[in-house]
């Protein structure tokens, strides 16, 4: 498992922008990572006043 935390990107679908940044806690697993996500993708989609299917998360990589 891993103990380094993940990023994540929350894109607007639309215009191609990236709206908000997330990052979480090492421990998760899958079903929780999703569940914690897809509430932040709520909370950005109603802070940003659009739709929520605009808003859409991508792990952000170290590029290395």
């Amino acid at each position: 498992m891993s103990t380094v935390d993940k990023h994540y990107k929350f894109i607007n679908s639309k215009t191609g922008y990236v709206i908000y940044y997330h990052s979480v806690k090492p421990g998760m697993d899958a079903e929780e990572l999703k569940a914690a996500l897809e509430k932040i993708k709520d909370q950005v989609a109603i802070s940003n006043d659009i739709y929520r299917e605009t808003v859409y998360w991508e792990e952000i990589k170290d590029e290395e």
